[in-house]
């Protein structure tokens, strides 16, 4: 079977051979593809691989040979998977490969913000410390996590470890989902309102899918109830935020900071609201890209294409 890998740079810059997946069949493999290049690569493809290659239901209507499509993520959106299902594609995800990441750059977007080391660093070598003369020197306070309350909107794996991970700072948990599932064993830990969450949260940070209900749910209302203090996150979907009225938030001086791994639009314009707001850390989507969670993602992409070839297809999302 033709294997065609619509979008394959992100996911093996160089440092992730597709080896595995080339032992399946006769593979093709692109850096990036925009729409319009789909039909002249992959006309012929039984299997696609894609990141971020959008396949809506013209563009698949398009594509007679296609068979099965194994998203290169946890996030499936990318793809019409009704319109997959009614053409008979099977459509795979990739879940959970990068739960430990996320989870760690979420705290590194925090401690960021608390211990202030970039910029401590920087004041340094602008010769701050000379001039100040003492032993040692900060322009703004440091923040300890412990006794704080870390709010979780979206209870999932990366939500549940990103709640341990504040447990063992010593910050209490409270979290909001739709399916509330068993409490995790460590205290102190609520569930709580998404009002209560954001009102009370000393950390917000956002682990819920992007649907028609969640949607710009981070909104002027939300925002305005959030302490002076508080530090927004955002290691998600870029569309679960209304990112003119964050900026607005953040100028206004109405909460401390926010730091987003996500934007709306990818990548983003040097004119992008955030990028010129106040106390606002943006990373480039880089979240779930370290090299253990992307050589997990290859091995469980190859691991889909073979039990979709042996007629048994695993991780099924339509």
């Amino acid at each position: 079977m033709k294997i065609v890998v619509l979008d394959g740079y992100a996911l093996n810059p160089g440092d992730n051979p597709w080896g595995a997946v080339a032992e399946l069949g006769d593979l093709v493999v692109h850096d990036r593809t925009v729409p319009g290049e789909v039909v002249g690569r992959a006309a012929d493809a039984e299997i696609i691989l894609t990141n971020k290659t959008p396949l809506d239901g013209p563009l698949l209507a398009r594509l007679p040979c296609l068979q099965f499509v194994s998203v290169l993520a946890t996030g499936y959106n990318i793809v019409d998977v009704v319109a997959a299902r009614g053409r008979g594609i099977v459509v795979s995800n990739v879940p959970e490969y990068a739960t430990d990441s996320v989870a760690q750059h979420v705290f590194a977007m925090v401690l960021h913000f608390v211990q202030r080391c970039q910029r401590l660093d920087q004041l340094i070598r602008d010769g701050e410390w000379l001039r100040r003369g003492d032993f040692c020197f900060w322009d703004a306070p440091l923040t300890e996590l412990a006794g704080k309350q870390m709010g979780i909107v979206g209870f999932g794996r990366i939500g549940r470890r990103v709640g341990r991970l504040a447990h063992a700072f010593g910050m209490s948990v409270a979290a909001v989902d739709v399916a509330r599932h068993d409490a995790p064993g460590y205290k102190p830990f609520s569930w709580q309102s998404l009002e209560a969450i954001f009102s009370e949260s000393d950390v917000v940070t956002l682990h819920c899918p992007q649907t028609a209900s969640t949607a710009q749910l981070v909104n002027r209302q939300l925002l305005s109830r959030m302490k002076r203090t508080a530090l927004l996150i955002n290691a998600s979907r870029g569309g679960l935020v209304n990112e003119l009225d964050l900026a607005d938030a953040l100028n206004r001086g109405e909460i401390a900071g926010a730091a987003v791994d996500v934007l709306s639009a990818e990548p983003a314009s040097l004119d992008h609201p955030l990028l010129r707001a106040r106390n606002c850390l943006v990373t480039p989507h880089v979240a779930w890209a370290t090299v253990e969670a992307r050589r997990r993602l290859m091995a469980v992409t190859a691991h889909n294409i073979a039990a979709f070839l042996r007629g048994h297809p695993e991780n099924v999302v339509n």
